[in-house]
């Protein structure tokens, strides 16, 4: 099955990105994070290992990064509008991310395959080694306007 570019991003459309999914038109993993950030901005979120993430920042001045708890991830929120499109993480000079399914757009919700997640009590270095394995391994993030 061929591949499909899937667009997304913030609200206010400052975030933007293409999502360049290996399998068009199949399901799409959607996890449902139990963390207390994820909840408070609906994260759920999807990655493959054989997707490409390519991410434009038009004003990165309305760009905020957040991170908390093991402080190995960066989740992107959009100042202006708050929604939380993706988030990154360097790994051995790699940078990995996962997409918020619900800053999709034109995506059917029922391609969704949503499951729950916790991943309270895992380690670093096993959770560095899981994004490793799952998260999306090729991604550019350009700033500015084209």
């Amino acid at each position: 099955m061929s591949g499909e570019s899937i667009n997304g991003g913030c609200h206010c459309g400052n975030l933007r990105y293409t999502l360049d999914w290996p399998d068009g038109g199949s399901e799409i993993p959607a996890r449902r994070c139990g963390c207390s950030f994820c909840r408070k901005h609906g994260g759920i979120w999807t990655s493959n290992p054989d997707a490409r993430l390519l991410a434009q920042i038009a004003d990165p001045s309305q760009l905020s990064r957040y991170q908390f708890g093991t402080v190995t991830a960066h989740f992107y929120i959009c100042s202006n509008c708050g929604a939380a499109p993706f988030v990154v993480s360097e790994i051995d000079d790699t940078l990995y991310a996962v997409v918020n399914v619900n800053t999709l757009e034109k995506i059917d919700s029922a391609r969704f395959d949503e499951s729950a997640t916790d991943f309270d009590g895992e380690d670093t270095d096993s959770r560095l080694e899981r994004r490793k394995k799952n998260w999306i391994p090729d991604v550019t993030i350009a700033f500015g306007q084209d």
